[in-house]
């Protein structure tokens, strides 16, 4: 049995019962997948200042997932909040979806764009093609102009949204393929397949079910000796004094922690 926490990088419990309900029936067999979420931090990551909060309470969790077991970890938003700070601090593998999405889109076609929530998010998400070493395959960023917290209370049309804003936003960038840019707008439009929706006639990539099938594999790896983090540089553990000085750090953390 591999276990993976899924988590919800978010401060509420809006968001896990569909991601748990449009993702679970992926799951290979002997995969035990969790859908949690963090508390003592903001509600939402549509703006950077909550995206830094979210990152401390999003370390402690990921710390705490190893702990309690899990074999690997998935950072549930497209933002790929606080990954690679993450992996200083485990031997599991934790997995960004935008991450897993570019490693694994060129299996379904030879070029792709991603289809982000809102506007602010767009240069971000170039920033992030840029330091995943995406090059000409990657023709562009565009959005659907929904925030996040909007977007749960209105799922149908967001589904509408999204097989009209591919259809346009492939031919604008001329791409094959389409990256949803956001979780739970990848969560919503799986939902809509799920219930007959008919299908954007772009191959729309689910950045959850590419995550968690790259989770899938890392942990097996990982369980059997095959998958270990260099740790001579980025990924370096504190180690020393560094390591008394962390251990400090991350208590006065859960000591003060702050209440929202």
């Amino acid at each position: 049995m591999r276990k993976i926490n899924f988590i919800n990088p978010f401060g509420s419990t809006a968001y896990d019962d569909i991601i748990r309900k449009t993702l679970s029936h992926y799951c290979a067999e002997g995969t035990q997948m969790d859908v949690t979420h963090l508390s003592n931090c903001p509600p939402d990551i549509d703006f950077f200042y909550s995206k830094h909060m979210i990152e401390q309470s999003l370390y402690e969790e990921v710390m705490l997932s190893e702990e309690a077991g899990y074999d690997a970890v998935i950072v549930g938003c497209l933002y790929d909040p606080g990954v690679r700070v993450a992996r200083e601090l485990v031997d599991i593998p934790v997995i960004g979806p935008l991450e897993a999405s570019f490693q694994m889109a060129a299996n379904f076609g030879h070029s792709t764009m991603v289809l982000t929530d809102h506007r602010k998010a767009v240069p971000y998400i170039y920033d992030q093609a840029r330091l995943n070493s995406q090059g000409a395959t990657m023709r562009g960023v565009d959005a659907i102009d929904w925030y996040v917290k909007d977007m749960i209370q209105d799922r149908s049309a967001v589904a509408r949204d999204v097989v009209a804003r591919s259809q346009k936003a492939a031919a604008k960038f001329g791409a094959e393929t389409v990256i949803m840019g956001c979780t739970i707008i990848a969560a919503i439009y799986q939902e809509y397949l799920m219930e007959g929706g008919t299908p954007s006639p772009v191959p729309i990539l689910n950045p959850n079910l590419l995550a968690l099938k790259m989770a899938e594999g890392l942990a097996d790896l990982h369980r059997n000796g095959g998958y270990f983090l260099a740790r001579s540089g980025f990924y370096m553990k504190p180690t020393g004094h560094f390591e008394s000085e962390f251990r400090r750090a991350r208590k006065t953390w859960n000591d003060t922690k702050p209440i929202f």
